[in-house]
């Protein structure tokens, strides 16, 4: 463990009293941070359009029609450069309060079909949950801050992972 002499002779030999380490060509280093978040939810899949038998057929016990739930892990993923005055991509603090408030106060102990309305009319499969959530976050983080990456695990043994990217409808 240093001590305060010992930190404050490091800041001086590299001219700052914190900030960042300089990355190729003397830039600020590009960095990802992640965050995990906790919530949980019901929901049932299937289709409106779609016979109970064929709910069932397709989604399985997800189709109960009394509802099933899960507690889900969510990785978010952020980056940029880090900051020369606070050595911080972005402050994991504010990073988890604006996951908080634009996803997991809408979804935490809620019916993802009836409750969230952001999912209204949406079959909430975990895929289309991860879209979603995206969609909230994107354009809600700092200047010079990217969503990299969401992970979102339904079970320990199921996750879907998405990057913002997007394909022709199917």
């Amino acid at each position: 463990m240093r001590t305060n002499e010992q930190t404050a002779q490091g800041d001086e030999r590299s001219g700052a009293a914190g900030g960042a380490v300089a990355g190729p060509a003397g830039r600020a280093a590009r960095v990802q941070v992640t965050r995990r978040v906790h919530f949980s939810a019901a929901h049932r899949l299937g289709r409106p359009d779609w016979s109970a038998a064929r709910n069932r057929e397709t989604f399985g016990q997800c189709a109960s029609p009394n509802w099933h739930g899960h507690n889900y892990e969510m990785d978010v993923t952020v980056e940029g450069g880090v900051d020369r005055e606070t050595g911080f991509v972005m402050d994991l603090k504010q990073l988890r309060e604006l996951v908080e408030t634009r996803v997991v106060e809408d979804v935490d102990h809620r019916n993802l079909n009836l409750d969230v309305p952001w999912l209204s009319g949406i079959n909430p499969t975990t895929e289309n949950l991860i879209v979603g959530i995206w969609s909230r976050l994107v354009d809600a983080l700092p200047a010079g801050v990217s969503l990299a990456r969401l992970v979102l695990w339904e079970t320990p043994r199921n996750y879907v992972e998405y990057r913002g990217e997007r394909v022709e409808e199917r």
